[in-house]
């Protein structure tokens, strides 16, 4: 067996240990159930040794092959580096940008932004993804990660470009049914659910106004959005989003200590590449002009 048919045989079993089956590792790297059977099993042989214990709920790593996996991590992470190396000489401004961030952003902020990238770069694509865990950009999985947080990954490199701030906000046709908003605690509530429960924001309601009547409880910001904008309540919402709908009213000022900073993050050894720093140089500029908008500084 050489080198590479090793490497190739590796990703199969790291795909298996990290997501648990057949199937779900075939799902990942685009192949069939059978192919990540017969690569697993080819592997076991060369080795000489069992990799995996094949129980009813899933795939466990035995001893050998947990030794076997840390292996493949640092073969992943070798190979991972020298492409990052490689990829940061590349200097043209064509192909492919990775960009992996959170959903309000993508559906609320970027859209229009990157509708003026293309025409400043008309050969750059740019692979937009949401995930509800970070991608990791120190394997590739992105070129540049827009992050809401106050405390970015070390081993990331970047700027914070704005804050994000968040303020209640209520629709117009609901408030006019309910006669305004001033004692928010009397109102309907769309509050986010526990998925949140280690952020400010998830927390807030809870903690100013404990009895209030939450009526829908969602898991994402994005819906809690929508869900206001429809008349279900009153909504702790980004003033990004919500200041720019004028179907919404916001109630008072931003709501201080519960927002975060909004970051542009990539890795060490991409931050020279060419099509990695036209885009965090573009969209630097882009969130600059929206700050008064995304720090709530606009009238309410």
């Amino acid at each position: 067996m050489n080198e590479r048919d090793n490497w190739d045989d590796l990703r199969y079993l790291l795909a298996v240990a990290r997501h648990g089956s057949l199937s779900a590792a075939a799902r990942v790297l685009g192949v069939n159930h059978s192919t990540v059977l017969r690569r697993v099993t080819a592997l076991e042989q060369a080795m000489g040794a069992q990799l995996f214990d094949k129980l009813p709920g899933g795939y466990i790593l035995t001893a050998a092959g947990d030794e076997m996996t840390r292996v493949a991590q640092r073969m992943e992470e070798e190979m991972a580096a020298a492409n990052r190396l490689l990829s940061g000489r590349d200097a043209q401004l064509r192909g492919t940008v990775r960009v992996t961030t959170i959903d309000i952003v993508a559906l609320h902020v970027l859209p229009r932004h990157l509708a003026a990238f293309h025409d400043r770069y008309p050969d750059l694509r740019v692979d937009l993804m949401t995930a509800e865990a970070s991608l990791s950009l120190t394997r590739r999985e992105a070129d540049v990660a827009i992050r809401s947080t106050n405390r970015p990954p070390d081993n990331l490199v970047g700027r914070a470009v704005s804050d994000l701030a968040f303020a209640v906000y209520g629709a117009a046709d609901y408030l006019t049914r309910t006669g305004g908003g001033a004692d928010l605690a009397a109102h309907r509530w769309v509050d986010l659910d526990e998925s949140f429960a280690h952020t400010a924001i998830g927390l807030w309601l809870k903690h100013t106004h404990p009895t209030a009547h939450v009526v829908l409880r969602v898991n994402s910001v994005a819906l809690a959005v929508e869900a206001v904008r429809a008349g279900a309540g009153l909504g702790l919402l980004p003033c990004g989003l919500a200041g720019r709908d004028p179907g919404l009213r916001r109630l008072g000022t931003p709501v201080p200590g519960v927002g975060s900073a909004l970051w542009l993050l990539t890795h060490e050894d991409l931050r020279h590449m060419g099509r990695v720093r036209a885009f965090l140089d573009f969209m630097a500029a882009a969130f600059a002009k929206e700050r008064p908008l995304l720090e709530g500084l606009t009238p309410a």
